[in-house]
């Protein structure tokens, strides 16, 4: 059967957990299944598999789909789900939506600011921000969120975006400014690797490529890498033929 992202997120069950209170589930772009669940687990397998050549000296098949890598990364809201923290219906708990101290809310100027005020201390600043200590003692009941929800509304939406940012700027309130990709790169946001070693580190990006490229085309760099690797030359000891790379059997005298 053929599938995409959104497909594999709704057969591993990861797609029954998203999505607001009284809406269909809708799925993140394919962010998560394509290039988390997909690429990413694919290449951690491929990682496990050269550390095992290192002591076994075999190599072996990787094998990896994006239902399985799915369902993996959404390991903890499905044991989550037999605890208080995600047990009530989907856009009604803690992380999807259900609780006021953890969404995004609109400003007066049309921005938003996304809120992640889970530990009490982080509440209690996100209160002092906000001017409603009323609700110190009432974080964690269900039957006050509905009440907290509108309060925080009807404050975000007294300021705008940047006026709130000046009120959270350098406190520990978990309160911040939602950024669109545009204004990024208008600002000059440098994107940067996502791991770092420092012994062996990566390639400096490209930030020119970092905000508009056209991709690759497939096979765009393998004959060069196959001949820096492996000394290998077209036509030699392989050949391409729709895009792929052919072994050359070369007869031993």
């Amino acid at each position: 059967m053929a599938g995409h992202d959104i497909n594999y997120l709704a057969v591993s069950g990861v797609l029954s957990q998203l999505g607001r209170k009284g809406a269909p589930p809708y799925p993140p772009a394919n962010i998560l299944a394509d290039f988390a669940g997909g690429g990413l687990s694919c290449a951690f397998g491929i990682m496990m598999a050269l550390f095992a050549r290192e002591r076994t000296g075999k190599g072996q098949i990787v094998e990896s789909n994006m239902v399985d890598g799915s369902a993996y990364l959404a390991t903890f809201p499905r044991l989550a789900a037999k605890t208080s923290i995600w047990d009530r219906q989907r856009g009604d708990n803690l992380l999807d939506g259900g609780c006021p101290f953890y969404d995004v809310y609109e400003c007066k100027d049309g921005g938003h600011m996304a809120v992640g005020a889970l530990e009490p201390q982080f509440f209690r600043a996100l209160l002092d921000g906000l001017g409603l200590r009323n609700f110190l003692s009432v974080q964690h009941d269900p039957e006050a969120w509905p009440i907290m929800r509108d309060a925080f509304k009807k404050k975000f939406l007294q300021r705008t975006r940047k006026e709130w940012e000046d009120v959270f700027d350098g406190k520990d309130a978990c309160c911040t400014p939602l950024l669109s990709y545009a204004e990024m790169e208008a600002a000059g946001y440098e994107q940067r690797h996502a791991v770092t070693l420092t012994g062996t580190p990566g390639l400096t990006l490209d930030q020119d490529m970092t905000w508009e490229s056209m991709g690759m085309d497939p096979g765009t760099g393998g004959e060069e890498l196959l001949q820096d690797w492996l000394g290998w030359r077209k036509g030699r000891q392989y050949d391409v033929k729709r895009y792929a790379v052919v072994k050359i059997d070369i007869a031993k005298l």
